[in-house]
């Protein structure tokens, strides 16, 4: 009976113990998360995926935009509505447990511009800090149609 009773404890500690996602999984699904909250236009959602001394290099910026209050401004067309992001191709790098390279290509349309494609490539640094992943550093640039 107590051998019995042990191997019923251990079961239900297998069972109610949850399956713990990989960094590399983890990290994607920041990326990912990053995606559809672009694509809802919710910036406020979306500036809560970066760390707050992230760094940004913007699709569309000519200079560096550091840290929460630059990003969210970076990001304040989203107010009006009408911008997605479509994830093309994604490559997973594991630095570590807490650090993770998320790069591929992605396009963003416009509904402005009847949401025509604008082929972009882009890193994403994400890390784990507080037990959380987050993002730390985003680069993002338009994609060369073909190379020069």
């Amino acid at each position: 009976m107590r051998i019995l009773t042990k191997a019923l404890g251990v079961a239900l500690v297998l069972v109610a113990t949850p399956t713990l996602a990989s960094p590399a999984e983890e990290a994607s699904a920041v990326v990912d998360q990053w995606s559809a909250t672009y694509s809802a236009n919710d910036r406020n959602a979306l500036v809560k995926l970066y760390a707050p001394d992230a760094l940004l290099l913007g699709t569309t910026d000519p200079v560096a935009t550091r840290g929460t209050e630059a990003i969210r401004e970076y990001f304040a067309a989203l107010d009006k509505g009408g911008r997605r992001n479509t994830m093309q191709e994604k490559n997973v790098i594991v630095l570590g447990e807490n650090a993770v390279v998320v790069a591929g290509f992605y396009d963003f349309a416009r509904k402005e511009q009847d949401y025509e494609p604008r082929p972009s490539r882009f890193t994403f640094v994400v890390v784990k800090r507080d037990g959380k992943w987050v993002i730390a550093h985003h680069h993002s640039s338009p994609r060369a149609a073909q190379r020069q």
